[in-house]
């Protein structure tokens, strides 16, 4: 029994590492990642290119999604709830954001909850996206910033650290 638990530990060790390390055919970027929206509308195709049909359009300049594919211009994205198609890459950014997924959620002035509170963020928001410690990501929103749990962000990996 237990060399068959090592065995399936080694085996997801080794499938969560080649996963980390798919990256796109056209950017040479890590597949999937997350980037953002660029502008106010941003149609969302059922393929990747003109002639597919459009499924819906994003209305949010700087909704956060996740680049899961990509074919020539086009890069396939998901938002949070999981819906997807392909956008032309010029209507993304590279500059990151998330969505807060909770109510009233805390903004402390550093990366600790005993720290003061700066703000509170609605359940929805996009807030430009900093530094992220290994639970603790940096945000700023309507002119405020601080310090907020990555668990109750959308748009930023669990594991994701950034200076």
């Amino acid at each position: 029994m237990r060399r068959f638990l090592l065995t399936a530990v080694v085996m997801l060790s080794v499938a969560q590492s080649a996963a980390a390390m798919e990256r796109g055919s056209v950017t040479n970027l890590p597949i999937p990642r997350y980037v953002s929206v660029k502008t106010e509308e941003c149609n969302v195709r059922r393929g990747p290119s003109l002639t597919h049909r459009i499924d819906w359009v994003f209305q949010r300049k700087g909704m956060p999604v996740e680049v899961t594919a990509e074919h020539g211009h086009w890069r396939r994205v998901s938002d949070r709830d999981g819906a997807g198609g392909w956008v032309h890459y010029s209507l993304l950014s590279g500059a990151r954001t998330v969505i807060v997924d909770q109510d009233m959620l805390a903004l402390h002035l550093g990366p600790d909850p005993e720290t003061p509170v700066n703000a509170r963020l609605e359940l929805g928001v996009i807030a430009r996206l900093g530094e992220c410690l290994t639970n603790w990501c940096r945000l700023s929103a309507g002119g405020y910033r601080g310090w907020a749990p990555k668990s109750a962000l959308w748009g930023v990996n669990a594991d994701e650290i950034r200076d």
